[in-house]
């Protein structure tokens, strides 16, 4: 019997996608932990495209990955006039999504985010940063990058991270 290119195609990507929407349909989000308090003194900084002008940096002592699969971090940007916004969000590799839970400004007091919902990774540009972090040492393919944060912090930290634009 002969298959046509595109039948096979077809068939593949709905086998591949009933697997990765079948891996665990049970799936909840643990509990949320309240916001880490961020220092600026020791951001890891997140390499942005040029015509990005704020300086994006994570705070390493914030980064968590819970048993639940989501990556927790804080990250601050910094305009070029010094204010300052934090973020407290969660990636979560799998399905190539972030969500905002908190915002702190210049006065360091954390927000939360009413509704905080999964959004794309690509899909804003509110969100680009997540996708950088995502694509410099967070994941993996749709898992975590590595089974602890200080495997996440060393892939950071190289000078050149694959991938990204300069």
């Amino acid at each position: 019997m002969r298959v046509s290119a595109f039948a096979f195609c077809a068939l593949f990507a709905s086998q591949s996608y009933a697997q990765l929407a079948d891996l665990d349909p049970d799936w909840k989000e643990l509990a949320v932990p309240p916001p880490a308090t961020y220092r600026v003194d020791r951001l890891i900084p997140i390499e942005m495209p040029r015509y990005v002008t704020m300086k994006i940096g994570l705070d390493p002592d914030s980064l968590t990955i819970s048993n639940d699969g989501i990556v927790r971090y804080v990250v601050v940007a910094t305009s070029d006039s010094g204010s300052r916004t934090a973020m407290f969000e969660g990636i979560w590799c799998r399905t190539g999504e972030v969500k905002i839970y908190a915002r702190s400004g210049s006065d360091g007091k954390w927000s939360a985010v009413e509704d905080a919902q999964w959004l794309p990774l690509n899909g804003s540009q509110r969100s680009m940063h997540a996708l950088a972090l995502a694509r410099q040492g967070v994941c993996n393919g749709r898992s975590a990058a590595a089974a602890s944060p200080q495997s996440i912090i060393r892939k950071l930290n190289q000078p050149a991270h694959a991938g990204v634009q300069k």
